[in-house]
């Protein structure tokens, strides 16, 4: 008797709970890495754009669930000054899904807007590509433009394009109505790689990697002959190609709009849709 009791009890409060919602956002994306010049810049962004479900635990505390479509991409044409003679590009599509425990600062039952903050673990793909004179689309890691995998270079490993991430970040929630809360947020991937730009450490024996992949992978890894004025010569072998000091990052600038989707209430008698009432006394 006492477990119906109970339940008879929470059932209720569950039911008039406005915990699950609908999250639908969408703005730009970057990167931080070897070929963008600031650490945070809103030059060569992307667009980025995705959809999850929300569980409020408490009127401060949720989880979430998010699936993310993203791209980001940079060029040594807007690089500082002395990487431009490089000439490198990349882009790369980003496809990510997460798990993230949110906490929002003021209860906005009773407040109109409220700063929140987020972390959480995820996991993404990439697969960085660049286009070459011709105006060909050609895919970068099969090529080991720095050597991965290649038996000379047994400390040049290849890069996973699926990896783990983790994400975190803040914004602001402004509530619109019962049911539907307007935020702004920009959320940060720490990465635990250095190639999602396909570039890291330093130049290869041309020799080496046109025997093991190609002339294509050649013409790629070096593209200052390209430009006007720019050096013809493939750069010395162990010369500096990137900087794997620190890891790249992607991140996402964007405006979400989270709807409440079990409006499910206990009616006060007048009834109507989304409400759950008691049956009328029959004698």
């Amino acid at each position: 008797m006492k477990k119906f009791f109970l339940l008879g009890i929470l059932i209720p409060s569950l039911l008039n709970a406005q915990r699950l919602h609908l999250n639908l956002f969408g703005g730009i994306s970057n990167y931080s890495g070897d070929l963008q010049s600031k650490q945070f810049t809103m030059d060569q962004s992307y667009g980025a754009f995705g959809a999850g479900l929300q569980y409020d635990l408490t009127n401060h505390f949720s989880i979430l669930g998010n699936l993310t479509i993203a791209k980001v991409g940079a060029s040594d044409v807007n690089n500082k000054p002395e990487l431009k003679p490089r000439n490198l590009s990349f882009q790369t599509s980003i496809y990510e899904a997460n798990i993230l425990g949110e906490y929002t600062l003021l209860d906005l039952s009773r407040n109109r807007f409220s700063p929140y903050v987020f972390a959480g673990v995820a996991v993404y793909h990439f697969n960085p590509y660049t286009f070459d004179t011709l105006g060909h689309k050609v895919f970068l890691q099969p090529l080991s433009t720095e050597g991965e995998g290649l038996p000379q270079y047994p400390g040049q490993k290849p890069y996973k394009l699926t990896q783990l991430a983790i994400p975190f970040g803040g914004g602001i929630k402004l509530r619109i109505s019962d049911n539907v809360v307007l935020a702004y947020e920009i959320g940060f991937r720490k990465l635990f790689t250095d190639y999602l730009d396909d570039v890291s450490t330093m130049y290869v024996d041309p020799a080496i990697l046109l025997a093991a992949k190609g002339p294509k992978a050649v013409e790629l890894s070096y593209r200052g002959n390209e430009i006007k004025g720019g050096n013809p010569n493939y750069p010395a072998v162990g010369t500096k190609r990137g900087s794997p000091k620190f890891y790249d990052w992607y991140y996402l600038s964007v405006i979400k709009i989270s709807i409440g989707i079990n409006s499910i209430g206990i009616s006060n008698g007048k009834g109507g849709r989304g409400s759950v009432n008691c049956p009328k006394k029959v004698i």
